[in-house]
């Protein structure tokens, strides 16, 4: 009988471990989480994240299973069984202790690629750093864009100095990408370029930049590079006092 109970008890864990992942799995994508996202929320690597979700024999210890579960906003009984019926409302509040609805707010996703404000920067590496909170008013009222249009990119390079600096972020609407006249981002050649554009007659456009040490130039839509898009057009940026 005891033998009995002990392999009883053998067998139940190892279909603990062998589901945890896959409930851990479950659970992230439920609550719309990237892995990249999801490891940066809880504290631990993208490897260690997968390797919990992949079922490698690797379980997080009490620790991290209370910060999964926080991240996560499930209890860590969830994350045993992942059987959630509904995930619970979190309270959040602001920095002076008041309670802040976050039905008020769309999240962005920032990718980890740079705009060049300059003579390009290679897109091959783009993933989804984070995402960032704008409130929904803002977008749906002020500029009027839906927020799945939306992504957030940071800039480097100074041609377009004074307009957009050196280590701004822009937000970027990927429907607005009929070249007119305005801030757009382009691809050409594998590099993205931020900067102004001006329409001019017969589908050429011109490429400005706000520093005169760069030079402008046009492209012909009618026969354009080989390696050309438009990627959206500029609709807010932020950046950091120094």
């Amino acid at each position: 009988m005891r033998n009995q109970k002990i392999n009883k008890n053998i067998g139940q864990e190892n279909k603990f471990v062998s589901n945890f992942g896959e409930n851990l799995k479950s659970i992230r994508e439920k609550r719309g989480l990237n892995r990249n996202s999801a490891a940066q929320l809880v504290e631990v690597s993208y490897s260690t994240l997968q390797a919990w979700e992949e079922n490698s024999g690797r379980l997080p210890n009490a620790w991290n299973m209370q910060k999964l579960a926080e991240a996560y906003n499930v209890s860590v009984q969830d994350l045993y069984t992942g059987e959630i019926s509904e995930i619970k409302p979190t309270n959040i509040h602001d920095t002076l202790g008041n309670t802040v609805d976050i039905e008020e707010f769309v999240f962005i996703p920032r990718y980890n690629v740079q705009a060049s404000a300059g003579y390009g920067a290679d897109v091959s590496m783009e993933n989804i750093m984070h995402p960032m909170a704008f409130r929904k008013y803002w977008i749906d009222n002020i500029l009027g864009i839906c927020a799945k249009s939306l992504i957030v990119i940071g800039v480097k390079g100074d041609s377009m100095e004074g307009e957009i600096n050196n280590g701004d972020i822009i937000l970027i609407n990927k429907e607005d990408n009929t070249l007119l006249n305005g801030i757009y981002v382009i691809r050409i050649e594998g590099d993205l370029i931020v900067k102004r554009i001006q329409r001019l007659p017969g589908g050429i456009i011109k490429v400005i930049s706000a520093n005169s040490a760069y030079e402008s130039f046009e492209i012909d839509t009618n026969n354009p590079p080989l390696d050309f898009e438009a990627i959206g057009r500029v609709v807010w940026h932020g950046r950091n006092v120094h």
